[in-house]
């Protein structure tokens, strides 16, 4: 069985003492590639160095993450342009809006957001979305700028079945993590009605850990528990949701078998 942890970053300090490990146990549950999301430009060469020490195992993305989007958004734009400049990325991301903590820079992380989008355009690469608080307003923004070329994903979805057929008619996948696992998300019924073919898979590590490792450090070998748990809510074998889901990841990040 084959998997694709779609967006994990795993590239972050909290892994330091045990990366070779995290690695090793992702590959024995099968998870044969894992994305890894930029988040700005503090931790940029971990990201890239991860990716050049596991080729092909771990992929990396450019992008500016919309909490870190503050006075010196710009300049952090300009390292994000040079980087996708210099070499080809998997996708943008993770970009777009977060209006949870602080909404003090509302107005640049829309900025942000828009020109993110027009470089994943140019560039013809997918679009990893960030939208907690927020997913109503990144669906506008996305559906302003589709044209039939716009791809990606909204990574770590957790909001209602209305919005993941919004999503979803927009061309756009639906990334599911370790909410799906949580008694009272309501996740599960969010996505019943959306095809396999919208879905992806992936940790968020190292946030949201799935059941029965809520509240810890999650990591990529822990997909197997949102696997088993959309397995149980599609009604369909694990093998199935693994196939799928896996096919789905490497069609929109183009990334070989």
């Amino acid at each position: 069985m084959r998997l694709v942890d779609t967006h994990a970053h795993i590239y972050l300090e909290e892994f330091e003492k045990d990366r070779e490990g995290v690695l090793q146990r992702a590959e024995k549950e099968g998870v044969e590639k894992i994305f890894l999301p930029a988040i700005d430009s503090t931790t940029h060469e971990q990201m890239l160095k991860l990716e050049a020490e596991h080729p092909g195992q771990c992929i990396s993305m450019m992008g500016l993450h919309p909490c870190y989007v503050k006075e010196n958004y710009e300049a952090e734009l300009k390292i994000v342009e040079d980087y996708l400049a210099k070499r080809s990325f998997a996708a943008i991301g993770e970009i777009g809006l977060d209006f949870y903590w602080d909404k003090t820079f509302t107005e640049l992380q829309y900025k942000a957001f828009h020109r993110q989008i027009e470089w994943a355009m140019h560039y013809d690469i997918p679009i990893a979305i960030h939208s907690r608080n927020a997913t109503d307003e990144c669906i506008e923004v996305v559906a302003g700028h589709q044209n039939g070329r716009l791809k990606g994903v909204f990574h770590c979805f957790s909001g209602y079945a209305n919005q993941a057929k919004k999503i979803t008619d927009l061309g756009f996948y639906l990334g599911i993590g370790g909410v799906v696992t949580f008694k009272n998300s309501g996740l599960d019924k969010a996505i019943e009605d959306i095809s396999l073919d919208q879905l992806l898979l992936e940790t968020d590590a190292p946030y949201l850990a799935p059941v029965p490792f809520r509240g810890k450090q999650n990591e990529p070998s822990y997909l197997k528990y949102v696997l088993e748990k959309i397995a149980m809510t599609k009604r369909c074998t694990i093998e199935e949701v693994a196939a799928v889901t896996t096919d789905n990841a490497l069609k929109l990040f183009n990334a070989s078998k």
